[in-house]
C-alpha cells in the first residue's frame, strides 16, 4: 500500500550505507539507493526531521553455526559513504545486531524527538532493514518503506521482502513519491 499521510514528525532511518557494505556484490546499483536516500535525507533535513544514519560495527556476539570470519575488515569499513553527508544534527547509530533498535537505544532517541512514522532505506532489504523495520513496526511506529531506496545481496530475496513482507507491516514507496510528500 502506498504511503497514505505523512506524520507530523517523521524520520528517516537509513541502514548500512557504508563503505564496507555498498562495495558488495549487491542486485540493484549501490550508488542508486546511495544517491536516493541522500536526497530523501536532504529533504527530511529541509523539512527539520530527525535523519537516523545506522551503521553496523562488528557482528552480533550471539552464536553462529557459519564459522569463524576467514578475513579482516579494512580499516574505513565502518564508515559511511560521504554521499549521504553526515551533518551535526543526525543521529548517528551504531549497531552490532542486524537491526538498528536492539541494543542502541534508537527508540528512546526516536521518542524523545515525539517520532511516530519511520521511513526505512538501505542495505539489505531482507537483513538490517528487514529487522530495523519489524522492531519499529513492534514499538509501535508508522513504518514506511522506501522499495527503490534499498537493495539485497539476493534479487529474489529484495523482492519477496517488498512484495510479501513488507505490506505487512507498513506502507510502500518511492522515492519520488516521499519527495513530493515532503515538499507539501
Amino acid at each position: 500500500m502506498p504511503l497514505t499521510t505523512l506524520d507530523g514528525t517523521a524520520a528517516l532511518i537509513v541502514i548500512d550505507l557504508q563503505k564496507g557494505i555498498v562495495g558488495m556484490p549487491l542486485a540493484h546499483p549501490a550508488a542508486e539507493v546511495v544517491e536516493r536516500s541522500a536526497r530523501l535525507a536532504w529533504a527530511f533535513r529541509k523539512r527539520g526531521l530527525p535523519v537516523v544514519l545506522v551503521n553496523v560495527t562488528s557482528p552480533a556476539p550471539g552464536r553462529t553455526d557459519a564459522g569463524p570470519r576467514k578475513f579482516s575488515f579494512p580499516d574505513d569499513w565502518t564508515e559511511l559513504v560521504p554521499e549521504l553527508e553526515q551533518q551535526p544534527g543526525d543521529i548517528l547509530v551504531s549497531k552490532q545486531r542486524v537491526g538498528g533498535f536492539i541494543g542502541t537505544g534508537l527508540d528512546e532517541v526516536l521518542r524523545e524527538r515525539g517520532v511516530t512514522q519511520v521511513f526505512l532505506t538501505g542495505i539489505a532489504t531482507s537483513a538490517g532493514v528487514q529487522a530495523t523495520a519489524f522492531s519499529a513496526y513492534d514499538f509501535g511506529y508508522n513504518v514506511v518503506f522506501v522499495v527503490d531506496a534499498m537493495t539485497d545481496r539476493e534479487a529474489e530475496a529484495h523482492l519477496y521482502c517488498i512484495e510479501k513482507v513488507f505490506p505487512k507491516r507498513g506502507e510502500t514507496e518511492t522515492t519520488e513519491n516521499v519527495l513530493k510528500a515532503l515538499a507539501l
